[in-house]
């Protein structure tokens, strides 16, 4: 994709001038003083003491909060260069920083998991304690789970040179890592984000290219990669094992409890995913006929909409996107695209484009500020815009929040998929009400196709992979060779005869895979995008009340299960698996009606 459009750099200026700001200095003391602190005071923490348990609950609170701020800036230079020196030692520094407060939690989490009831009551009663009730009782619920003490800390300090090694490893690799895509006849070297974005070309051949390119690079490193997963999963399935002595723990418990989902939602949410593949194959095979084709290419998943007739589909520069999204959020509520101008005017958004950028999109947020940051390499295409609007959704998120106590802003990947996947549907249907014309409509429609697909072919294709690799792991590593047959019968076990080809080296480009903190990072996204429809589908019952009810449901994310806070705002039953079928019955008229349209045009 050949284009001057390029989008802002963002601000960190308010956060710390620089890695060498003194403010960074006085941070890292004060965080070393409170660990020091917490440190002592864990000496005589016992299982009734609740006051002194109190204690130390604010502390790590306190250390938590510096420790955050300092690690989300490390990451914010490193996400834009991640050859800066200076941010790579700091980053360093702060893995040893991350041990202490683990185990320094341990021994907490330890108090708050044995104690008896009545001393546990005391506990909580205390305003900073109290505001954690909800994820206190949460973490409770892990107790037959837990080792001793000196295991949990010993497991939580062997993990930093361990487990989180091989995950800083992959994210050095995807930043410095460079492909030599062939753009017209001429070979270019880039960055992968920059590659990426070439997979946005409307240019089939073109796209192909960049994913052959970005494929032949990760190829170098495929064994550096392979023995970044075996670590990562062995890991997991060792650490299930010594978690197992009171009751069995399966390797995907932990993805379940930290989602604050139940098995039963998740199994609900699947079985309907399997019950609707037919469907979700059948919108592929129209974007393939779309495109002149029979069956889309793995190149194809951030395609733009294919050009039909002479009418050029024009790119969008980053300003006017903004416009745009900010139009489409006030449609739900004027404070929405309030926000959306906000974050432009705060120079709150990262949309550069550099060789120098880890690929992906992200919203973080500071804690000492309380202020978000979206993170994404921006060119001007629908599907950029889209991007845009997901990480506004996830900041706006964090912002109706900013509020509360960061104890209850801690909520579960699927419910952060609400707000994200919600800016999306409202950017579509913004799109699809400016089209004056059946191609431009068609366009717009090609972006809900393109969504569905992906939500509906593509992440049950990544829960495939990953759900097989641990039952195979469990006997030994896999080699290079292995995790490409695995990875290509997922593809093909979902997308079916609607693919032209599997994507076989999808287990090394794929970031999600190697995200240290957690796993299965696949679901939660098919949560969020079917969740957040049937949020959506409430403002027309609700009207002018729709906003404020929806601003509670996200403000409750981080205290109460998903399952509670469904049936608490809006009446579902998310466990059923008719509430996920309705969902995804709410959205075949809309193939329907691209079906009808394409047929119009050909």
């Amino acid at each position: 994709m050949s284009n001057d459009i390029s989008g802002p750099s963002w601000n960190l200026l308010t956060i710390y001038s620089r890695v060498t700001d003194p403010a960074v200095e006085r941070d890292f003391s004060e965080l070393t003083e409170l660990l020091n602190k917490i440190a002592d005071l864990n000496k005589n923490l016992d299982h009734v003491n609740f006051t002194l348990a109190q204690e130390v609950f604010v502390k790590i609170e306190n250390a938590g909060e510096l420790f955050s701020n300092l690690l989300t800036y490390a990451n914010c230079l490193l996400s834009v260069d991640s050859a800066d020196e200076d941010a790579q030692q700091m980053f360093g520094r702060l893995q040893r920083y991350r041990k202490d407060i683990g185990s320094a939690s341990k021994t907490l989490q330890e108090f708050e998991a044995f104690a008896g009831e009545e001393v546990l009551e005391s506990y909580l009663n205390h305003e900073s304690v109290g505001q954690a009730r909800f994820s206190i009782l949460h973490r409770r619920q892990l107790a037959p789970q837990l080792l001793s003490r000196s295991e949990e800390q010993l497991v939580e300090g062997l993990a930093q040179n361990g487990l989180h090694a091989w995950g800083d490893l992959y994210d050095r690799l995807s930043g410095s890592i460079e492909c030599d895509v062939l753009v017209g006849n001429q070979s270019q070297s880039m960055g992968l984000a920059q590659a990426a974005t070439q997979m946005m070309d409307s240019s089939d051949a073109q796209r192909k290219n960049a994913w052959e390119a970005i494929n032949q690079s990760w190829n170098v490193h495929e064994e550096a990669c392979a023995a970044g997963l075996n670590a990562i999963t062995g890991w997991r399935l060792d650490l299930c094992d010594q978690r197992s002595q009171n009751e069995p723990v399966g390797f995907l418990d932990s993805a379940v409890h930290m989602n604050k989902i139940s098995v039963e939602t998740l199994n609900a949410l699947l079985a309907s995913a399997r019950k609707s593949n037919a469907l979700a194959q059948r919108a592929a095979k129209l974007q393939a006929r779309a495109m002149g084709k029979e069956r889309l290419g793995p190149w194809d998943s951030r395609a733009p909409a294919p050009v039909l007739e002479k009418h050029s589909t024009k790119l969008m520069a980053f300003d006017q996107a903004i416009e745009l999204i900010k139009d489409a959020f006030s449609t739900v509520d004027p404070s929405m695209g309030e926000f959306v101008q906000m974050m432009a005017d705060e120079s709150w958004i990262e949309a550069t484009v550099s060789a120098k950028k880890r690929p992906g999109a992200y919203c973080t947020s500071f804690s000492k500020s309380k202020s978000p940051r979206v993170y994404m390499t921006y060119s001007g295409s629908t599907s950029d815009v889209i991007t845009l609007a997901h990480e506004l959704g996830h900041a706006l998120h964090f912002w109706v929040m900013r509020d509360l106590p960061e104890t209850q802003r801690r909520y579960g990947m699927s419910l952060a998929e609400t707000a994200s996947t919600m800016g999306e549907t409202a950017v579509r249907n913004e799109l699809l009400a400016r089209a004056s014309s059946d191609l431009e409509k068609l366009d717009i429609m090609w972006e809900e196709l393109s969504a569905f697909t992906t939500f509906m072919l593509n992440i049950p294709t990544r829960f495939e992979f990953e759900k097989n690799l641990y039952d195979k792991r469990r006997d030994r590593p896999l080699s290079p060779k292995e995790l490409r047959k695995l990875m290509s019968d997922a593809w093909l076990e979902w997308y079916g005869d609607s693919i032209s080809e599997p994507d076989p080296m999808f287990w090394a480009s794929k970031l999600h895979f190697y995200i240290s903190g957690l796993s299965f990072y696949n679901f939660p996204y098919l949560f969020g995008y079917l969740f957040s429809l049937g949020v959506f589908s409430e403002k027309s019952h609700l009207g002018d009340r729709f906003y404020s009810q929806y601003c509670e449901l996200l403000r409750d994310t981080g205290r109460m299960t998903a399952e509670d806070l469904a049936e608490r705002h809006l009446g579902f039953d998310i466990q059923s698996q008719s509430f996920w079928d309705n969902v995804i019955d709410s959205i075949h008229p809309r193939i329907d009606e691209y079906e009808r349209l394409l047929n119009s045009v050909l």
